[in-house]
């Protein structure tokens, strides 16, 4: 058998659901739910807004990394240019003067 404590924290646990079900579907809670779903929403614009803001820096220091690289890449092939030409002429030089 049910003893009558037991029973009680039954009716009890009931009255408080039923209460709190009450409560929470209240005009006041659905006023609180509402505002604090706008500012959730309003986090959630913020993030996404910064995120895009460090997607675009991203990019710019990836594009600006990539033109150093090239300017490097050109100064490096002219340099090899350079020294090619020394080579030959050095090479022609040397054919000039056991001539």
């Amino acid at each position: 058998m049910i003893s009558w404590k037991t029973a009680r924290h039954i009716i009890y646990g009931f009255l408080a659901g039923t209460a709190g079900v009450k409560i929470l579907s209240g005009k006041t809670a659905k006023k609180a739910y509402t505002h604090i779903t706008a500012a959730a929403l309003r986090g959630a614009d913020d993030v996404i807004s910064r995120a895009e803001i460090i997607k675009e820096n991203c990019q710019d220091i990836y594009n600006d990394a990539k033109n150093i690289n090239q300017k490097i890449y050109e100064e490096d092939e002219e340099q090899l240019i350079k020294d090619a030409r020394e080579i030959i002429r050095e090479a022609e030089d040397k054919t000039e003067a056991e001539a």
